[in-house]
């Protein structure tokens, strides 16, 4: 059942049109069709990788809707893959918890705070700069969907402003637009003459905007 879920799956998620594949995808059975979406937060293709977040967000709010425990599940496997113990490095994993807690308030209450620690050095911060992005794009997700709930994210973005990375530098400009502190602010303007571009997955579609473009926007 699993790769006969999976074979019908992979073409949505390779699909242009989001919106359609997750119409297809969210009319499967939910908890049959969560497992492949697992597997497809760190497939080698970026669209299916993107995309795959995206229905993991749908999937799993249809899942809390019927049974909130269901959907608690879905979260702790997804922070046992960013545990040292797991033994895997968890790629995916922060994006599609930032994906999920934008897609159900309910999570979103229970979580939000769980994945801000990541971002704590004093807390579960997560050393990896690839996961460090990754990571970004999570609380970014939480931050435009839910600022009041994403607020405690403000005291550990800056640092990332001066990182060697563009992505890094990029993602957390953008995650601090609708939390913005006059910290933030003011870190942001050493920002706003960074000409490298960033790929920024936003509203179901893939943009090239520039560190200076996503800083000028948050601080404005």
């Amino acid at each position: 059942m699993l790769r006969k879920v999976k074979r019908q799956i992979l073409p949505l998620l390779r699909q242009e049109d989001l919106s359609a594949a997750l119409g297809a995808i969210t009319a499967l059975p939910p908890k049959q069709a969560v497992n492949p979406l697992f597997g497809f937060l760190y497939h080698g293709e970026e669209r299916v990788r993107w995309h795959a977040i995206a229905a993991m967000g749908a999937v799993t709010a249809r899942i809390a809707d019927e049974e909130m425990e269901a959907g608690r599940v879905i979260m702790r496997r997804l922070m046992w893959n960013l545990n040292d113990e797991s033994g895997g490095i968890g790629w995916g994993s922060p994006e599609a918890m930032g994906e999920i807690l934008a897609c159900h308030a309910g999570l979103a209450k229970e979580y939000a705070a769980i994945l801000i620690s990541y971002l704590n050095p004093g807390g579960n911060f997560l050393e990896h700069e690839t996961l460090q992005g990754g990571l970004l794009w999570g609380i970014g997700r939480l931050t435009h969907a839910r600022p009041a709930l994403a607020a405690g994210a403000a005291a550990f973005l800056r640092p990332f402003f001066s990182s060697p990375l563009a992505r890094l530098r990029g993602l957390a400009a953008w995650a601090a637009g609708p939390i913005c502190t006059p910290a933030l602010a003011e870190g942001l303007k050493t920002l706003q003459a960074d000409p490298h571009e960033i790929v920024l997955f936003s509203d179901q579609r893939f943009t090239r905007p520039t560190v200076a473009e996503l800083a000028v926007a948050a601080g404005s």
